[in-house]
């Protein structure tokens, strides 16, 4: 190939952010509600085109009509590794443009961000992938191992129609697979202009997510009524919206909290931990919700007449329980809504935890360092959940490392789910110079 045509090949760095725009300007608000839910199957499809115009094929599977999952695998050079899957979710949380600052599916770059709903859950890291192998397929660049690519659907919702979908009836598309990487990790904390932490996930917390039912005589809004669904209901949930949990600090917990114990200089009291946790500045929700199970009242539903007193009440709590604290947690629930509601499971998986050591590690943390000299890799769980629990339980060790180095008065946290989501274009180019980086010697 001639010099002019190896320069006229796209940057990587320069092209995640052409594949990010374009992924974010594709709709793919998952609302939890197959006929409302789209776009998945559409950003199913600019996947499988872009990995097709560099060579790569590609299956895509739907779980139902537009819920899409695509699946690739990148041959390694070394048929006697294990295989690494790498993952990341299509669909995005609903965003309601009147509240943004610039429309959610612009995909506008503006001060130096680009901004859009799925900016940092997980269009990002999905773009970040893409340039990777587009740039390896057009070099000949080939991994030691073989690489798995899974573009999910439906991760908003519990996975259902994604992960889950995929590891129950396409599991073989996973052979050979032994560990995996996908969100929320690899995230920069600045604790000085020369030092970053990158938070790696080794663990995160189960979801527990119920629906509470709560049974009344109905009747006359204008009478006397001792009987109400909506009373006893509104009662539970307030106890449970105010409760706080006792601390419970895992070993992924006590790891974090050492290296900024020794980080930051600081004394750590085990017993408690939310005062040093409080000095964390823009990650201090996160870590403060890994600390405790959590259950917040997200929706409530009752009535149909403002002047009957109706005999059902329904409400939504998202509960996260600790690792091996799900049972522990309903109990505790149950406590505090008392005999007289009914308890219904929506989604209950299982928090997940693993090891900060092995080769893996090595090379995520040896990748973040060559980009970064003052990078310094720690455990840390997450307090949501991702993909990982469906794969999972396919005997797969996962971890969560979307490499990002981020601005240090970003508030990261506060962008997933909310309003003006966006990711520093220099990060997310940052991101792919990592992750080129250790694919290439995991």
């Amino acid at each position: 190939m001639t010099s002019d045509a190896a320069s006229a090949r796209p940057d990587p760095t320069d092209e995640v952010v052409d594949l990010c725009r374009d992924l974010l300007r594709i709709d793919t608000t998952n609302t939890g509600d197959n006929d409302t839910s789209v776009g998945e199957r559409r950003a199913a499809e600019y996947v499988a085109e872009k990995l097709a115009e560099v060579g790569v094929d590609a299956e895509i599977h739907e779980s139902a009509p537009g819920r899409a999952n695509l699946v690739a695998r990148i041959p390694g050079t070394d048929p006697g590794r294990d295989a690494l899957l790498v993952h990341g979710h299509l669909d995005v949380v609903p965003a309601d443009p009147d509240e943004w600052s610039v429309h959610p599916f612009s995909g506008e770059i503006r001060d130096g961000y680009l901004w859009g709903r799925g900016a940092i859950d997980m269009k990002d890291f999905d773009a970040m992938v893409l340039a990777v192998v587009r740039s390896w397929q057009r070099t000949g660049v080939r991994p030691t191992r073989d690489i798995v690519l899974a573009f999910t659907a439906d991760e908003e919702a519990g996975s259902d129609y994604g992960a889950h979908f995929l590891a129950q009836h396409h599991r073989g598309l996973f052979d050979g697979c032994t560990e995996a990487i996908g969100e929320v990790g690899g995230f920069s904390y600045s604790v000085d202009e020369s030092q970053r932490l990158y938070l790696i996930e080794t663990a995160e917390k189960g979801i527990d997510w119920l629906r509470l039912h709560a049974k009344g005589r109905p009747g006359h809004g204008s009478m006397v009524h001792d009987d109400n669904a909506v009373t006893a209901l509104a009662e539970a949930v307030a106890r449970i919206g105010r409760h706080r949990f006792p601390v419970v600090v895992t070993d992924t917990v006590r790891a974090f909290l050492a290296e900024v114990s020794d980080v930051l200089g600081i004394e750590i009291d085990p017993e408690d931990p939310e005062t040093a946790i409080a000095k964390l500045g823009p990650i201090a929700n996160i870590i403060g919700a890994t600390i405790r199970n959590t259950a917040n009242p997200t929706r409530l539903a009752a009535g149909y007449k403002d002047n009957v007193i109706p005999g059902r009440a329904t409400a939504t709590i998202d509960c996260r329980s600790l690792p091996g604290q799900s049972e522990l947690l309903e109990r505790q629930l149950r406590e505090l809504i008392g005999p007289d509601i009914a308890i219904e499971y929506i989604q209950r998986q299982p928090a997940l935890e693993t090891t900060f050591d092995g080769d893996l590690v090595e090379a995520m943390s040896a990748a973040l360092r060559a980009e970064d000299p003052g990078a310094r890799p720690v455990p840390y769980m997450l307090s949501g959940g991702t993909d990982a629990k469906a794969f999972s339980q396919l005997g797969i060790r996962c971890f969560g490392f979307a490499p990002l180095r981020l601005p240090a008065d970003l508030n990261f946290s506060g962008l997933f789910h909310g309003i003006d989501e966006r990711v520093p274009v220099d990060g997310l180019q940052f991101g792919v110079r990592v992750l080129d980086r250790f694919l290439r010697s995991c």
